[in-house]
């Protein structure tokens, strides 16, 4: 079943704005508006948060809001700049979410996430990065999933607070509660019907379609079909003027597999004669088959690093076949490097004898286009003294960071993401435990080794200026060994609370 997402950015002119201005921004506590000109006019084209909490609203008046808050912060629109940007940034998230992205101006971004989102760990995780990553980058963003475009959009405006997923096969229920104007009417055709007596979308479903259609014309059915999914709404996704990517019409339409396979093939080999051309390898792959009913099914597959090996990149796109639905044929394919990079000519070793290692990126690449690119990682050390915070997930391939891990005390095989707590018998301060109980079972301690005394890193938060652990290694009767540790120094109540914990398990 189709999934489009609908990103809002409710206010992006004035967001826009303060990223590209950066220290020089207006304070984020004053208000600001954009004036542009509605004919003869001087009008408030955009209002900040801040600004439409005071009563500022789009629409209104420049001279009315001057007065209204005496030395508002006043810029001249851009609409030009403002949809170059949000070009750029459909730009951005096609080649991080999925591989039909297209700009709905003036403030948002359509994404059809149709079999993407299962490489992003669901459609709840995939929103919510998307949307605190713009949030950490100074953009506001509602974000809304839904089988249509329109009802997307329409849930994106009106319903998210910041993010709401409508469930699959939803119909009009989730449109029932939502206003006139989310069905993307025009403005005077959502005031005539307010005058008529209809205020909600459930008002209209609720009448018959024809005199309405009669009255207010083709374009009142057509927003409203296509918020229904009645009538296709395809997503013209975006290019980058640079991409690399190769094309096939066909005479008649295609469906079976075996013949997008075999097409398939042939696309991979065109498009690695180009990328060879131009030294690159390809690090993420589109494929675009567009119906003959106008609807287009996509598929995305990563490698973790630069490829141009056409029969490799081949079997992973046909690893995908399963999830294209041709419907009644596919009139074109077309294949994209949506993210490509240098890739260098390897050089033979002109020694007699040469070590061969190992290429697991195969493996690699084939795993993370299953089950997501997250699935697959690899841990890595981190220059810190707290367990917990000295390991780090990194992607399988990438090269050392270059730090090492401690070898002067051991570690736990297996290191709980939080330390869990356990009641323990043991003489204060320095003196292990003599038997402890863990998930409600008592283990008495055989053997023992420590304390290892951990200081926190006082330079991070000032709860963490005087508090110690003490960790040690301990065996119980039954030869498992685990890793414990007392909150404090066993003396000064300053440094924990004494408590006992288990941070982990020596295999």
């Amino acid at each position: 079943m189709r999934r489009v997402v609908s990103l809002f950015l409710p206010d992006w002119s004035t967001d826009r704005l303060r990223r590209m201005a950066g220290d020089a921004a207006p304070p984020a506590e004053a208000p600001l508006v954009m004036i542009g000109r509605d004919g003869n006019r001087r009008v408030v084209t955009a209002a900040d948060a801040v600004a439409r909490a005071v009563g500022l609203r789009p629409g209104m008046p420049a001279t009315e809001a001057q007065i209204l808050i005496p030395g508002l912060i006043t810029v001249d629109a851009d609409p030009v700049a403002d949809a170059e940007a949000l070009e750029r940034l459909a730009l951005w998230v096609l080649q991080r979410i999925s591989p039909i992205v297209a700009a709905d101006p003036p403030d948002g971004i359509v994404i059809d996430s149709t079999g993407a989102d299962h490489l992003h760990d669901g459609e709840a995780t995939m929103i919510e990065t998307l949307i605190g990553r713009l949030a950490m980058s100074g953009v506001t963003a509602r974000a809304a999933v839904a089988d249509t475009w329109g009802a997307a959009h329409a849930l994106a405006r009106f319903a998210a607070e910041p993010s709401i997923i409508a469930p699959p096969g939803h119909g009009a229920v989730v449109l029932d509660p939502l206003p006139l104007a989310a069905l993307r009417l025009p403005p005077g055709m959502a005031a005539d019907l307010r005058v008529l007596g209809f205020e909600r979308v459930r008002d209209l479903l609720a009448q018959p379609r024809a005199p309405l259609t009669l009255r207010f014309g083709p374009e009142f059915a057509r927003r409203l079909n296509q918020a229904l999914g009645d009538v296709a709404e395809p997503i013209e996704p975006i290019r980058p003027p640079d991409l690399i990517e190769v094309r096939r019409a066909f005479a008649e339409p295609i469906g079976a597999a075996e013949t997008i396979a075999r097409y398939i093939g042939k696309l991979t080999d065109q498009l690695c004669a180009a990328l060879e051309a131009k030294g690159l390898g390809a690090r993420r792959l589109d494929l675009l088959c567009h119906r003959v009913d106008a609807r287009v099914e996509a598929v995305r597959v990563g490698m973790a690093q630069p490829v141009r090996d056409a029969r490799r990149l081949s079997r992973l796109l046909c690893d995908q076949i399963e999830k294209i639905d041709p419907g009644f044929g596919i009139e074109l394919m077309a294949l994209a490097a949506t993210t490509a990079e240098p890739l260098q000519r390897r050089q033979m070793a002109s020694d007699l004898i040469e070590i061969a290692i190992p290429d697991i990126s195969d493996l690699v690449d084939t795993l993370a286009n299953r089950v997501g690119e997250r699935a697959i990682y690899r841990v890595a050390p981190v220059a810190s003294d707290v367990p917990e915070r000295s390991v780090c997930r990194i992607p399988a391939l990438s090269p050392d960071t270059g730090t090492a891990w401690p070898s002067h005390w051991p570690r736990p095989a297996r290191l709980f993401a939080h330390p869990e707590r356990i009641e323990a018998i043991a003489l204060l301060p320095d003196h292990p435990p003599a038997s402890f109980t863990w998930r409600g079972v008592r283990r008495r301690v055989k053997r023992a080794d420590g304390p290892e005394r951990v200081h926190a890193e006082w330079w991070k938060r000032d709860a963490e200026l005087a508090a110690i652990r003490d960790y040690f290694r301990v065996e119980d009767q039954a030869g498992e060994r685990y890793w414990i540790y007392r909150a404090g120094n066993g003396e000064d109540p300053e440094t924990g609370s004494h408590l006992w914990f288990l941070h982990g398990v020596f295999g």
